[in-house]
């Protein structure tokens, strides 16, 4: 069943590679951004200009949307961190009865059952910290948030983003909470096929009020 999806950051890495999915599949996709559409638009999707710091904007696309995804920065979203936006959020999406995925990092993934995070581990690169904390709040916001809230979060591969595009496989795993390595222990997924795992979420709702881990 096709499902209308709005997604701020419609034009980033990993918005990007999810609105082109969700339009292979013949969902309506509208791309919410700072910049509107971008020099090499996805035909199919609808670009638009706004924020999710604007909370009436939010309420408003909450009102037709089934999925609002977010797939921005965690640290800074026009000055704020995204765990501040949360309540606006959390506030349209009962209001309208609306899903929320969320684009999420890697740092607040465990690397053995029962942890350290990611980004609690010795070699975790420190320019990162900032960007991966900031996310692993807005994962510890939604665990706290209401009940009734319908939320997912995924966290993606370690290697992950435009500086690290990897390959098309056509296929993912998943986890709970763990971070998905290889045999080598290397970790990593391209954006095409976390767009996949991200969009076979929204159409089959395996991880409701839950986060999971993907990677090749």
């Amino acid at each position: 069943m096709s499902s209308h999806i709005a997604i701020f950051g419609g034009t980033g890495y990993a918005g990007g590679h999810i609105a082109a999915e969700a339009v292979r599949r013949g969902h309506q996709v509208t791309s919410y951004s700072r910049s509107g559409a971008p020099a090499d638009p996805v035909d199919g999707v609808t670009y638009d200009v706004g924020s999710l710091a604007d909370a009436d904007l939010v309420n408003r696309v909450a009102e037709t949307a089934d999925v609002v995804v977010i797939a921005v920065h965690g640290a800074d979203v026009d000055g704020k961190p995204l765990v501040d936006l949360i309540p606006s959020v959390t506030a349209a999406a009962l209001a309208h009865n609306t899903r929320v995925g969320v684009v999420g990092g890697a740092g607040s993934s465990l690397v053995a059952e029962g942890g350290p995070r990611l980004v609690d581990t010795p070699d975790f690169n420190d320019e990162w910290k900032p960007e991966a904390l900031a996310h692993a709040d807005v994962l510890d916001a939604l665990r706290a948030g209401p009940e009734e809230l319908d939320w997912f979060y995924v966290s993606p591969a370690a290697l992950f983003g435009s500086w690290a595009p990897g390959e098309t496989t056509g296929s993912y795993r998943t986890d709970d909470d763990l971070l998905v390595t290889k045999d080598d222990g290397s970790s990593e997924i391209s954006g095409t096929d976390y767009a996949l795992a991200f969009v076979d979420e929204i159409e089959k709702r395996a991880h409701v009020r839950k986060r999971f881990t993907t990677g090749h």
